[in-house]
């Protein structure tokens, strides 16, 4: 009889893997099992997959500065984040990318967000283009749901403004000064594919390799659009290895710092987070903007008439990055050639970085926006003038 036969009083003791089946037991076996070290290592790995699971189902997205509904349309939430507005200031409009993700990119996070920093150099009222997802009874919106609804946010705040494009809402707004300049008093575009066949970057070669076919089924599977989850995949897919394995590997090895993680937490609850898009305007987007460049060729149809961007008289200043792969430089920089603007009212400016960083990165928000929004001051921020 064995020592621990004796202590059971004679009864035979239990395997090991009949303890192992007791779930009251488990902690404990798993502590003893293994050094601290590895415990910790364990702990961490099961903190890593909680918040990796809260990164990508339990967050959402939330615009960072306070803000009022200034109007609530069916296409989007006019939001006002006017402080202190001089009775004479034409207000500034951000009209935010709608292009699968929320307009919460343009008011990242306290700190790191194009508002405050438009508000904190020179200007007061201050407009968001809060964009909504599409429902049901937006399924066969076009282009000129959008225009039209622009325009009227720009008469609720008096009928002339400043407007500051981001990506896709730079074509729509160079698509509204175009068909209405006279009230437009500056404009923006920033990282905006105004000429789509210039450079080569992945959205180009995509856009004239896919058959249109291809894009109108995928209008069909999501049932009449384009879902923001088939954008979401795209996008993914565009760096594999980043997106599917390497921001897990990130994400473990700082999971222990608490700023790191707020950081993933704002992040992903923006990108995480998509918008699904009308079909019809999804569809008219890549066919009349991406295929066929109608924009800058002057044969674009928006508001009953065919749009010209030799119409846009206006200051502008163009803001590409120089490792955008989403716009290419040369699809900014090339509307100088298509703008009636004077050359010399058109500020050119490349900066550091990718697409996103134009919208939010702390470099270019700290050394380039505040000069864009003195620009915008001076040039079109004053009615007097």
């Amino acid at each position: 009889m064995t020592e621990n036969q004796k202590n059971l009083g004679g009864k035979p003791a239990l395997a090991p893997q009949t303890q192992n089946t007791v779930p009251w037991f488990w902690p404990l076996e798993l502590f003893n099992a293994v050094a601290k070290e590895e415990f910790h290592e364990f702990h961490r790995s099961l903190a890593t997959v909680m918040e990796a699971e809260k990164l990508e189902h339990g967050l959402e997205p939330r615009f960072a500065t306070r803000n009022t509904i200034a109007l609530d349309l069916h296409t989007m939430r006019f939001r006002d984040f006017t402080t202190q507005a001089a009775p004479d200031e034409i207000p500034t409009i951000i009209d935010a990318p709608y292009a699968g993700h929320t307009s919460v990119i343009a008011d990242y996070t306290e700190g790191q967000s194009l508002v405050q920093t438009l508000l904190e150099n020179g200007l007061t009222r201050v407009y968001v283009t809060d964009w909504k997802s599409a429902t049901e009874d937006m399924k066969n919106y076009d282009i000129d749901n959008y225009l039209a609804e622009i325009n009227v946010a720009v008469d609720e705040v008096g009928g002339c403004v400043n407007l500051v494009g981001l990506c896709q809402g730079g074509w729509m707004s160079a698509m509204y000064a175009a068909r209405y300049p006279a009230k437009v008093r500056s404009l923006v575009l920033a990282g905006s594919p105004m000429d789509t066949d210039a450079g080569s970057g992945p959205i180009r070669t995509m856009a004239h390799a896919t058959a249109m076919s291809e894009f109108e089924e995928l209008v069909r599977l999501g049932g009449g659009f384009m879902r923001g989850k088939f954008m979401l995949a795209a996008w993914k897919n565009m760096h594999p290895g980043a997106q599917y394995f390497g921001k897990y590997v990130d994400l473990f090895e700082h999971i222990d710092d608490p700023a790191y993680v707020r950081k993933q937490e704002a992040f992903e609850a923006w990108y995480e987070n998509p918008l699904d898009l009308p079909g019809r305007w999804y569809l008219q987007a890549v066919k009349d903007l991406f295929k066929e460049n109608r924009l800058s060729k002057g044969t674009f149809v928006g508001l009953g008439r065919t749009l010209s961007l030799k119409d846009i008289t206006c200051p502008v200043t163009l803001l590409a990055g120089e490792s955008d792969d989403i716009t290419t430089k040369e699809q900014v920089f090339n509307a100088e050639n298509y703008l009636g603007t004077p050359k010399a009212q058109i500020v050119k400016t490349l900066v550091p970085g990718g697409h996103i960083g134009l919208f939010m990165g702390s470099h270019t928000l700290k050394e380039h926006w505040p000069q864009i929004a003195r620009w915008i001051a001076a040039v079109g921020g004053d009615a007097r003038r």
